[in-house]
């Protein structure tokens, strides 16, 4: 079914991506400060023009966490609206393996830490999560959703 909209010409989603990071049991997880409230999100960001989904969600994670990652597979594709403005995201999250940390490196605004939290954690806190695209993701990869890296073609 669709939903009818005005200005079907100039209409499109924001796409962004996520990073599913796991280390020793925790997820990584950004702390960002939105509208003078702390929410969870994972380390995600837009798509840049040009680049290719994975090496985006590679730059973002480094961005948000000080975290170089490596991307190990595909977990879903994921459209939102926001119910209160009518903006549109399409997430694509893949799960990625920690590298190296600079702890050095200043994180991207408006991130005000990076934190490893176990999926419990993360539940218990969903109130703060930035939207449900947070929860809904770690929950299929708690599932074992995983997709091949190649299943997200760049062409």
């Amino acid at each position: 079914m669709t939903t009818p909209f005005r200005n079907h010409a100039s209409w499109q989603p924001d796409t962004t991506v996520a990073a599913v990071v796991v280390r020793d049991g925790r997820l990584l997880v950004v702390e960002e400060r939105i509208d003078d409230s702390l929410v969870l999100n994972q380390p995600a960001g837009h798509l840049e023009p040009g680049e290719a989904l994975a090496d985006a969600m590679v730059r973002e994670t480094l961005e948000e966490t000080a975290w170089e990652v490596e991307p190990l597979a595909f977990i879903g594709a994921y459209q939102w609206r926001v119910p209160e403005t009518g903006r549109e995201f399409l997430r694509i999250a893949f799960a990625a393996r920690p590298l190296r940390h600079d702890p050095a490196r200043a994180l991207d605004h408006p991130v005000e830490r990076a934190l490893w939290m176990t999926p419990a954690e993360l539940e218990a806190e969903a109130v703060r999560h930035r939207s449900p695209l947070v929860w809904r993701v770690v929950e299929d990869w708690l599932r074992g959703q995983r997709l091949p890296l190649g299943a997200v073609a760049r062409l």
